[in-house]
This record gives structure tokens, sequence and C-alpha cells, in this order.
């Protein structure tokens, strides 16, 4: 009897329960309608109430199936899943060979290809990458033998837990690790690795209280034995001709202490140096930070006119070749892991696949790509993208959203957000639990030997002992009609200039367009 009575007391409550939340469902509906058929903002809503509404959910579930779902392994933007699923299995240490063939298309426009050698080169005859100087002309020089290294991103767009483990990571894989324009953080330092302090428009971290540059503060940033060498940059590959842009909610106490800005206020930097505003000032700029650091000083742009290079070209033979920059870090217009507006980000600039070639030339012709290192950038996550760079003639290549993905970054798009799921780029403690730095920094690491050790597959395959004696010959690229030519045709390299004082295409003061565009 009384099991019957407490069933049906229980059967009551829940059909109670029921109509309660059908009645609050209803009241909800009714809300909805009245709220969208009265809105005048959004025209489905307004014309098909609470059922429009599913239209924009739809629209943003929409790029997460795709993700997972509908797009096939090559198809997504920026970065298909077959590329980032090579950087996870390399950051993870796991097996990198397919079975049953490739799945690349090998017949669209642009597709590199590299030309086996018919003797390639055994093991016995592998070499290590070798060395590479930059700033000869330094008090401090900075030598390295690896190529690949951590690209600019600055704390305060990462997360703290993220930039330990990159700092980490770089100090087992001995690369280097760029600051960003956001400053040098007590988390670059961490781990012990080389540092690349970037420069940007607003000076952070080594600017005065009025925001101009400070030889004060370069003076302590050099004193720091991991701070290897100075990058001015001038532009990048997310946003050229903008600033960088911090969102008022991740610029906290600790961020503004280290950027010298106000707390809690959008960091936006200017769209260019106010106090570079030609080659001469850009060289100038170069070689005070080098007389106050004597550590090398270089500049990261994307190529876009390209006849200041050219004016550079020739100023530096007018100056001397000790004042040249010591490095260009080149970045691709279809770069950068930062928030941007979308005309920038998709219209502004020349991709890396035009531009390194050409850059690299132009200092070839003029006998100074020995002198000034090309540092490329831009969307070089895997093995094939980082051997054609030093095939086109770059010293070192430099990723940031690869090391991103190494950290376990979905490529959810909401790096400007401070709403990313996996702790990279948000500030949210609960999100960023899930980034464990002693872990992510294992697999930093393990990526960089990963990806250094199947760039030393190709050029073996090749013909050629290390990456860094790849050469364009070793590389053809398919054309419109769907046959390939080799890359020194269509990028031939030039004979190096000898000084005898007469003109060249490089050096004239109003030159001719060079046969290699």
């Amino acid at each position: 009897m009384f099991d019957d009575v407490f069933a049906l007391k229980l059967l009551t409550i829940m059909v109670l329960l029921f109509v309660t939340l059908i009645g609050i469902g209803l009241l909800t509906v009714a809300a909805m309608y009245v709220v969208d058929i009265t809105q005048r903002k959004h025209t489905i809503r307004r014309n098909y109430p609470v059922i429009g509404r599913f239209r924009y959910w739809f629209e943003h579930l929409g790029e997460f199936f795709r993700q997972y779902f509908f797009a096939m392994d090559r198809e997504e933007m920026p970065f298909n899943r077959a590329e980032r699923a090579w950087v996870y299995r390399a950051a993870k240490n796991l097996d990198l060979n397919l079975a049953f063939g490739s799945t690349r298309d090998l017949n669209p426009s642009g597709t590199v290809l590299f030309l086996n050698s018919a003797f390639p080169t055994l093991e016995r005859d592998a070499a290590m990458p070798s060395a590479v100087t930059i700033g000869p002309y330094c008090r401090q020089p900075y030598t390295t033998s690896a190529f690949f290294h951590i690209s600019g991103m600055s704390y305060g767009a990462l997360s703290a837990p993220a930039v330990r483990a990159l700092s980490r990571g770089a100090a087992k894989a001995g690369c280097w690790l760029n600051t960003g324009e956001g400053g040098l953080s007590p988390f670059h330092e961490e781990g012990g690795c080389d540092l690349v302090f970037q420069l940007g428009t607003a000076k952070y971290g080594a600017r005065d209280m009025d925001g101009r540059l400070s030889d004060e503060k370069l003076t302590q940033l050099a004193a720091r034995e991991a701070v290897k060498m100075f990058e001015i940059k001038l532009s990048q590959g997310a946003k050229p001709g903008k600033g960088g842009i911090l969102p008022a909610e991740k610029v906290s106490a600790e961020i503004a202490a280290i950027r010298g800005i106000p707390e809690g206020h959008p960091s936006i930097s200017p769209n260019g140096h106010p106090d570079i505003r030609s080659v001469e000032d850009l060289l100038d700029m170069i070689d005070h930070i080098r007389q106050v650091t004597g550590k090398p000083v270089g500049f990261k742009t994307v190529l876009g006119d390209k006849q200041w290079l050219r004016d550079m070209v020739a100023a530096i033979r007018l100056r001397g070749i000790d004042r040249a920059p010591d490095f260009i870090t080149l970045d691709s217009a279809d770069g950068g892991t930062g928030a941007a507006p979308q005309p920038l980000m998709d219209y502004v600039g020349l991709p890396l696949k035009e531009s390194l070639p050409w850059l690299c030339s132009l200092l070839q012709e003029a006998g100074l790509k020995d002198r000034i290192r090309v540092i490329a950038s831009g969307k070089l996550i895997n093995p094939s993208m980082v051997a054609w760079a030093i095939a086109c003639g770059a010293d070192f290549i430099t990723s940031a959203r690869g090391f991103m993905f190494s950290l376990g970054c979905i490529q959810a798009m909401q790096c400007h957000k401070n709403t990313c799921p996996t702790g990279v780029t948000t500030h949210d403690p609960k999100l960023q639990r899930g980034l464990d730095p002693t872990d992510k920094a294992e697999r930093v690491a393990h990526y960089h030997r990963n990806l250094t050790y199947s760039v030393g597959l190709i050029a073996h395959a090749c013909g050629v002992p290390e990456p860094r004696l790849l050469r364009r010959h070793h590389v053809h690229m398919v054309l419109q009609s769907g046959l390939s030519q080799p890359l020194n045709e269509l990028y031939p390299e030039p004979i190096t200039l000898i000084d005898n004082g007469e003109s060249s295409p490089a050096l004239d003061s109003n030159p001719k367009e060079v046969t290699h565009e």
C-alpha cells in the first residue's frame, strides 16, 4: 500500500514537472515570437519568427560540422585536415608513414614536386644541417645550425601556458622563439631557449613613457643572454598595412606592465613606424639598434611594392655592406595568426610562392645573399613547403601556426575572442587548464625534430646530403597546362654582381622589371 502511494506521488510530481517545462517552453516560444516579429534588424527573423533563429544557429554550427564531417581531407582552409593531421602525428611522435598512396592531387597549378635523384644520398653520407651565422659585423653574431624556428607570437595573443610550452619546447629542440611584438615576458624566458625580440610599431617592451624607442630598454634587453637578435616588424601576413590588435579583455595588469600600456584598454599598434618613413630611416634604425645592442638586427615584412627593396640595395652599396640589415624575415600574404580585417587578409600583399624567389634573386644579384640572411614565414608547416623555401634560397624558416597545432590547436578560428577551446589563445583559466606546458613542450620538440628529419628525407631523395644544399633545379612547379616546369626556369637564379661600378637592374635608380618576376 505504501509503495502504491509513493509511486502515485512520484508520478504526480513528474507530471507537474513535465507540464511546467512544457509551459515554460511555450512561454519562451511566445516571447521569442513577439520579439522576432517586432524587431527590425533581422529580416529573416521578422518574416519567419522563431523558425528564422535556426538559420543563425546552423550557420554557426556549420563551421564545425564542415571541419569534422563534410570537408574532404584536402579541402579546408587555411589548413586542410591532411596538413593538420601530419603536424599532430609529428608532435605526438607517432608513425608518419601512410598506406595505399597519396590523397594529394598533383594536377592543380602551383603544385610543388621535388625531383628525385637516380643516386640518392646514402644514410652513411647524410649530414647534419650546416651552421649559418647572422650578423657577422655585430659585436655578438648569432650562429645556429637549426633551419626551422618559432615565428612571432606575443604573450597576450597567446596564453601563459602556451608561451611556457613553446619556450621549453624550443630549448629542447634547439631552435629560437620569436617574442612577437608584445614584449618580452617571463614566460618567454622560462624554458631557457634562444629568443628573437620583435620590435613592433608601438615599440612594446622597448618604449619610454611617451611611446618612443628607449635606448635604455634596448640595452637592458640586450643584456639578457637569451635575447640573440632584434627584429623590426614593418608588416605581417595577416594584416599588411595595419598594426597588431589585442582586445581589451586580454589586456590584463601583467600584460599592460610588460607592454607599457593602460590595463583593460584595447592594444592597437600604429599601422606603421612613425620614425621609419623611408629606406634611409629603416637603415638608420637598424644600425642604431645594432650599435646599442651589439646584436644582429633585421626586419620583417610582407612583400608588395618591390621598388623600395631595390632602393634599399642601392643605399647599402653607398653606405657599405656593414650597414646592411643582418636578416630579412619575409612573410606571406596568407600568413598570420592574428585577427585582421578581411580585406587585408584576403587581398593585400604577395604570397610567398612569388615573393620569396624574387627577394632571394635580388639579394643574390646584388652580391648580398650571404650578408643578408633570408627567413621565410607564412603557412610553412609541413616538410614539403619548408624544403621548397630552402630550395628557393631561404636560410631559415619560421612557423607560428605549425607550432600552435603542435600545442593542440584545432583551427577553431576563435583566436581573437578569448574563447579558444584548447587554451592556446585564451586567458580564461578554465580553458587554459587543458594545456599542460610540460606535455606540450615535448610535443613542440617532437614536431620540430620530425619536421627537420622529414626535410632531410626530401633532400636525400634529391641527391644532396643535407637540406641547405637544396636548390631551385631540384623543384618543379605544375603550370596551368597541367605540366610542370623547373623552378630555376620560372625564377632564374641570377649571376652575382661584382662591384665594378656598373649599373644593373637591381641597383638602377629607375630599373625595368627583371625577367625572373
